[in-house]
């Protein structure tokens, strides 16, 4: 494509550069216009050391709000102008360079390296930009290039909660997103978003019904722990329940005052629950031999207490005999 030919937007190339000429020079005259509003400013009131006596009279703010308003500009605008003028001295200002520059340079607090930054344009460019003022006070660029720049951006946007919550929903949804997440910080986003009661009860039964991960999460003491007290914390409530609401809880009483009918029976439903969760894992797995034997032992112990239990409750007789009681022990 020639020279002829080339177009930015809607103009050629030829055009478009004289476009950029004859803004140059509004830009410059408007430079110089913030530049005489910030000078004037400073005029009326000049920067005072920290803790310096504002005049009786007016305020610096009062001062400035009244110039604004005679002059048609925000307070802001004025402000930034004075503030603008009072670090850059008119020797130091460079034509050329827009206000904007020298207003975003001027927070370096250095004289030295803030005159000297201004005539020195970052490696590789021959002017300055808005953006690359910016990266050199440290400030967010509106167009980020890098990584941490463009981390940095979506951080200032998510901001407000509820924006963060909808980006992170979509961004979690990307499953190549969620995979470069480290394992350690999938955990605490798990641990964040189960905070809640309702949340964390909803996806702990889910998870829990994952075979796998069920049988994993069994292994660790603490974890067994709670939820063997969730079991006999669960039956404690529902037999609360059963006797304020049942009808029969009266008869039910008295069954329980002669031989601890509810706990038995909470007891046998808990081994079988416990049956029920553990054995189905067994399935296509086969046992070592001292695997087999241990299971066998306790299985002889648990016929011979469960005969015990039959023996008791039909007789009333609660004795141990010597037998079982050796059984027990594991001799």
């Amino acid at each position: 494509m020639t020279e002829e030919t080339e177009k930015v937007g809607n103009v050629s190339q030829s055009r478009y550069e004289q476009i950029v000429a004859e803004l140059r020079q509004v830009v410059e005259q408007q430079s110089q216009g913030s530049f005489t509003i910030g000078d004037r400013a400073l005029e009326i009131e000049p920067i005072r050391a920290r803790g310096g006596i504002a005049d009786a009279e007016w305020s610096v703010k009062q001062s400035l709000m009244r110039l604004a308003e005679d002059i048609g500009l925000t307070f802001r605008r004025v402000e930034a102008a004075r503030s603008t003028a009072s670090r850059w001295p008119k020797q130091h200002r460079q034509t050329g360079i827009s206000f904007t520059i020298h207003r975003t340079l001027g927070r370096i607090e250095d004289e030295e390296e803030r005159f000297a930054a201004l005539t020195t344009p970052p490696e590789g460019k021959m002017r300055w930009t808005p953006d690359d003022a910016k990266r050199r006070v440290g400030w967010t660029v509106d167009n980020p290039e890098t990584p941490q720049e463009k981390i940095t951006a979506i951080h200032h946007l998510a901001r407000d909660e509820e924006v963060a919550a909808i980006v992170t929903t979509d961004l979690l949804k990307r499953p190549q997103v969620a995979a470069k997440v480290s394992p350690e910080n999938k955990v605490r986003v798990v641990e964040e978003f189960t905070r809640d009661e309702t949340v964390a009860t909803t996806a702990a039964t889910t998870l829990l019904r994952r075979p796998d991960v069920a049988f994993k999460a069994m292994a660790d003491d603490t974890a067994r722990s709670q939820v063997n007290h969730a079991q006999t914390e669960r039956s404690r409530q529902a037999r609360d329940a059963f006797e304020r609401t049942s009808p029969i809880a009266p008869a039910v009483r008295h069954i329980d005052r002669t031989a601890e009918f509810l706990d038995l029976v909470t007891a046998c439903h808990a081994f079988i629950a416990a049956a029920g969760r553990t054995v189905p894992g067994l399935r296509d797995r086969t046992l070592a031999d001292d695997e087999r034997t241990l299971v066998h032992q306790n299985i002889a112990k648990v016929r011979a207490t469960l005969d015990w239990i039959e023996t008791a409750v039909d007789t009333g007789k609660v004795d141990v005999d010597d037998e079982l009681a050796r059984l027990l022990r594991g001799e």
